[in-house]
């Protein structure tokens, strides 16, 4: 595997906190998975391809956007893999490819709106800067 491939698996894995290897594949998270019949890639593919180091597939998924996040397979798994955080980081990591990852502090006021919790503010300076 080349550097950059394992820099970046690294660098997901290190941003969702899910330890990949902990999947077996039983495809318990896919099987309750509202999004499975939208999605290229399901949540058990999503574990084993993280694991594996083959992300850029994964990366230009439209998958990636299907996904609701409802953190369904998070509950099926029975291993405790939460592959709902790793399409997270996954798209992230895409996010940040693409480029449409600056966001400043100056950036800021003009997007306020008083009605946005603070933690929704929070959350996409900490996910927008790096």
């Amino acid at each position: 595997m080349s550097s950059n491939k394992k820099n970046l698996q690294e660098e997901l894995i290190r941003i969702s906190g899910v330890n990949p290897r902990k999947c077996m594949r039983c495809g318990k998270c896919s099987g309750t998975c509202p999004a499975y019949d939208e999605m290229e890639y399901h949540p058990h593919q999503f574990v084993y391809m993280v694991e594996t180091g083959d992300i850029e597939p994964l990366l230009e998924s439209e998958s990636l956007y299907k996904c609701l996040i409802c953190f369904a397979c998070v509950e099926r798994c029975p291993r405790g893999v939460e592959p709902a955080k790793l399409v997270e980081a996954v798209r992230l990591a895409a996010i940040r490819k693409q480029g449409n990852n600056r966001l400043t502090a100056n950036d800021i006021p003009a997007l306020l709106d008083e009605d946005m919790p603070q933690q929704a503010i929070v959350s996409a300076f900490r996910k927008y800067t790096k």
